[in-house]
């Protein structure tokens, strides 16, 4: 019995740490080019949004995850241009994002289905692998695969080793032929992109709809694992597995300890900001992070 739920805890935990984990891969990369993105909480919204009014359309899976992707691809483009081109503020810019996608899903919400808390439950499932008899989605597992393709290809390809420059010093970058602004909006889309199919996994496997304030805090988890992991995207799997195993004894104890559901309810986002808060701060971030490159 004791190791059933251990293995029960254990691969939900895989589930739960999905978007989490894509999200900070994502926004790792983005951060190693120069550019921060605290708007990963916009884009979860924006994403789900997308990905649950597509599915509801067509009912099509791969529709569904295109759409989440694209948006949070589109939302990444534009905060890359804007930092790179306009050269904003990137933590005023981030908080746009938050803001603009919370209140314009909320109006879809009315819009479209005439309510303020949920769109209709979604006719779309994950495909899934079975592995000691516990389904788990298979985008659970390429999450893992992302997170070591992306440490791999930051610390020994030709590529990674000109993004990191970017965020380290962009001028010896230009110097050796990297185009600098190029390279932060490429990385600031992928990481976009990343975060869209986080979004979309959110509101088809996790919640099965769109409900308002669906990202409930992840977006800002994500952004504390990348400095927990730093912005190292192997570590980031150790914190974004902590996260989703805290999640799922949360999920647990509000079914089965009914009296203390309001705590449970806490306890991933305790439990994280506490390792965040003796790990993290040992991490030394770019060295040109969200400073705008001006070539002289």
């Amino acid at each position: 019995m004791e190791l059933d739920f251990a293995l029960f805890i254990a691969f939900s935990s895989l589930t739960f740490m999905t978007p989490i984990l894509l999200a900070s891969v994502g926004e790792i990369i983005t951060e190693r080019s120069g550019i921060v993105n605290i708007g990963i909480e916009g884009i979860f919204i924006a994403s789900a949004f997308a990905a649950a009014l597509t599915a509801i359309i067509t009912g099509s899976l791969t529709l569904s995850l295109t759409a989440g992707v694209t948006a949070g691809a589109l939302i990444g483009l534009a905060h890359g241009a804007i930092a790179v081109y306009l050269r904003s503020d990137q933590i005023i810019a981030g908080l746009a994002v938050n803001i603009i996608a919370y209140g314009a899903t909320i109006v879809g919400l009315a819009s479209i289905w005439g309510v303020h808390g949920a769109s209709p439950r979604l006719e779309v499932y994950m495909p899934t692998v079975s592995i000691l008899g516990y389904k788990t989605p298979l985008v659970s597992l390429a999450s893992i695969a992302i997170a070591v393709i992306a440490w791999y290809a930051l610390k020994a390809t030709r590529a990674g080793l000109a993004l990191r420059a970017c965020g380290e010093d962009p001028r010896a970058a230009e110097a050796l032929g990297v185009n600098v602004n190029k390279t932060r909006i490429l990385a600031a889309t992928l990481g976009g992109a990343l975060a869209g199919l986080a979004g979309a996994f959110l509101a088809i496997e996790i919640v099965g709809q769109f409900t308002r304030g669906i990202a409930a805090g992840r977006g800002f988890i994500a952004l504390a694992n990348v400095a927990f992991s730093g912005w190292n995207p192997l570590l980031a799997i150790l914190g974004a597995y902590t996260f989703g195993l805290l999640e799922a004894l949360s999920v647990y104890l509000q079914q089965y300890a009914l009296e203390y559901a309001y705590i449970a309810k806490t306890i991933p986002y305790l439990g994280t900001l506490t390792i965040v808060a003796i790990a993290g701060w040992k991490a030394r971030m770019p060295r040109s992070l969200a400073k705008p490159y001006i070539k002289e």
